[in-house]
């Protein structure tokens, strides 16, 4: 079987010269060979080659063939070398066998044949490869029949995958993650290697785990993923405040919702709405603290107050343990956690412009990525609730728009600042001025004064009177 026809990329000619060249067999191989079979249009970013020879120096002869615009990288602690051009990166390699100790990942690393090679790529759709030496261009290798994996839509491994996990543990984070983007079924053999060797996920670094987890994460759909980690003990490894969610329980025959499923039905909500990876995980750690917030209350049933509160003060921990970005991502998704019950309580009630006021000034520029949670949240299995929710929320949206437009609150600053108010009044610091800047912003979030500095002033002058606070020509 052939598809040289298939190799349009110009890079694939060029391997092929250089390759020939030095008389080194070069194959095209993994993620690129499997989305060509699969017809899968996306945009590929790394390609990996492998020869039988020094990748090393089939990728420094190739850097110069291709010229200045080519930027070279060379690992030598790896044997390997990318180059970066025209938004792509290639990546070689020289054909390899590898072993492992028992506490390391790290492998003891042997030049090896093609079908060494082979042996040790992680599922046998990505073992697939095609020979790049002109003789024998476009020649399809498949070993382990991955291209009748494909067809049947399996993830499984070339070798037994109890010995394929146990020396890279990374693999079961990465079968669970090709299951999801392909939506492909895992093997029922590799499936129950992944259960039996889920603790090995310890000797690997919290950064690989979480590079996998947030490409389940941005998938079509991710609870696929999400659930697949559940049932094979996975996420128990490194997320037990997402696995504390599951679970319901019946008193006096109330029942509250299993927050875990809840969960993973709002996260593939918003995945159809947003690629944004971190409103992602405002969904995914927007009820997070329900466990701990748990309680059942007499003539109500299930409560859970302040999630939403403790449930934002959780978030730095889990994003420092799985290494997860400090800065300002971090806070969006805190402040999405924080708020995400506002408009819902607005949906619910007759919505007064001081009510709309005080959520705009909370959620400043993030009030659309907030809006966008909110729907998501909408889980109920009763259509005519949904619906009503939905009108709601498109009713809380307009008044938004409306209040915006007439009190301009979004990143609202009070019209008199501190500096000001020192200069007007017989204050050098301290308390008084935090209250009465407090006192302005109230106001205006309540409606009683204009968002302006004139009627600010005025309100102001004699709130301070009321205080006992005199301006400097009164003194």
């Amino acid at each position: 079987m052939n598809y040289k026809d298939s190799l349009h990329n110009p890079i694939f000619s060029t391997i092929s010269k250089i390759a020939d060249q030095l008389n080194y067999p070069t194959y095209v191989v993994g993620g690129w060979v499997r989305d060509l079979l699969l017809d899968r249009k996306r945009k590929i970013e790394d390609i990996d080659f492998v020869c039988i020879g020094s990748g090393i120096t089939l990728a420094k002869k190739i850097s110069e063939e291709l010229g200045e615009k080519a930027v070279l990288k060379v690992f030598k602690n790896f044997g390997t070398a990318m180059i970066s051009y025209k938004g792509e990166n290639y990546e070689f390699v020289g054909a390899r066998k590898e072993s492992y100790r028992r506490d390391s990942r790290k492998p003891i690393v042997e030049d090896g044949t093609l079908e060494d090679d082979q042996n040790r790529r992680d599922f046998t759709v990505n073992a697939m490869a095609l020979q790049l030496n002109s003789k024998e261009y476009g020649h399809f290798l498949d070993p382990f029949n991955g291209k009748d994996d494909l067809k049947k839509k399996i993830i499984k491994t070339p070798l037994n995958p109890n010995t394929t996990f146990d020396d890279d543990p990374l693999r079961m984070m990465r079968a669970i993650r090709f299951a999801t983007q392909l939506n492909f079924t895992i093997d029922q053999e590799t499936l129950d290697a992944i259960k039996k060797n889920a603790e090995r996920l310890e000797i690997i670094s919290q950064e690989r785990i979480t590079d996998e987890l947030n490409k389940i994460i941005l998938t079509t759909k991710p609870s696929i993923g999400f659930n697949l980690l559940f049932d094979t003990n996975l996420l128990h490894q490194f997320f037990p405040e997402m696995c504390n969610l599951q679970g319901v329980e019946k008193i006096n025959n109330h029942l509250h919702k299993d927050n875990f499923y809840h969960t993973l039905e709002v996260l593939d909500n918003i995945s159809l709405n947003t690629d944004d990876i971190w409103l992602r995980w405002a969904a995914i750690l927007h009820d997070i603290a329900k466990p701990q917030t748990k309680k059942y209350e007499e003539g109500i049933g299930w409560t859970f107050h302040a999630h939403e509160y403790i449930g934002s003060k959780m978030v730095k921990g889990i994003f420092k343990r799985l290494k997860l970005p400090l800065n300002h991502k971090m806070e969006l998704v805190k402040k999405m956690v924080a708020l995400h019950l506002r408009p819902i309580v607005l949906a619910q009630d007759i919505v007064s412009d001081s009510a709309i006021r005080r959520l705009l000034f909370d959620a400043g520029d993030d009030i659309d990525h907030l809006m966008i949670l909110c729907d998501a949240d909408i889980t109920s299995k009763n259509p005519n609730k949904v619906k009503k929710y939905l009108d709601n929320f498109q009713l809380v949206r307009k008044k938004l728009k409306i209040v915006e437009e007439k009190d301009r609150i979004r990143n609202f600053q009070p019209p008199i600042n501190g500096n000001e108010i020192m200069q007007i009044f017989n204050i050098s610091s301290g308390k008084e001025i935090g209250k009465l800047k407090k006192l302005i912003k109230d106001a205006i979030l309540d409606g009683v004064v204009e968002n302006n500095k004139e009627d600010a002033l005025t309100f102001l002058t004699d709130k301070a009177k009321e205080l006992n606070i005199k301006k400097r020509n009164e003194i």
